[in-house]
């Protein structure tokens, strides 16, 4: 086993790590790393408003790989927008619109936030990070200026 460390840019980036997601970048802190078997692996880091960062690490057995990465922003999307809030008791779980990732529930989870989408019928899915939660799966609509809750 080896240690991986992410400091990506921005911090709100899910991390895929051969197709599984870890986390937010951001809980790659200075201190916070992920045992991770000795080998190579296919590293992905995604945030919608960012082009994806794909790439191969070799991690190496009992050695921390460190790996950083600045992404390149993409075109502002344009409304009218409706609102998503999510809920969920596992708050660092992913969540995807069509099959992209977005984020996860936690950035969209209060009153004073969620994820602005132009209206219209979404495939949501939350995929929990924590063994043994259930994933969510269903087809939801966006209606512009409107707020849609899923718990």
């Amino acid at each position: 086993m080896g240690r991986l460390q992410v400091k990506a840019s921005p911090g709100r980036a899910g991390v895929f790590l051969n197709g599984k997601y870890l986390g937010p970048a951001a809980n790659f802190g200075r201190a916070r790393t992920y045992g991770v078997p000795a080998g190579e692996h296919e590293l992905k880091l995604v945030e919608p408003r960012y082009e994806e960062v794909t790439t191969k690490i070799t991690v190496k057995a009992g050695a921390k790989t460190v790996h950083a990465a600045t992404m390149k922003a993409l075109p502002i999307p344009q409304p009218p927008f409706g609102t998503l809030r999510t809920i969920h008791p596992d708050r660092f779980a992913a969540v995807y619109i069509n099959g992209k990732f977005m984020g996860h529930v936690d950035e969209f989870s209060n009153f004073a936030q969620g994820m602005l989408l132009n209206p219209g019928t979404y495939a949501l899915k939350i995929v929990p990070t924590a063994e043994g939660v259930a994933t969510i799966e269903k087809q939801i609509t966006i209606e512009a200026n409107k707020r849609l809750i899923v718990q």
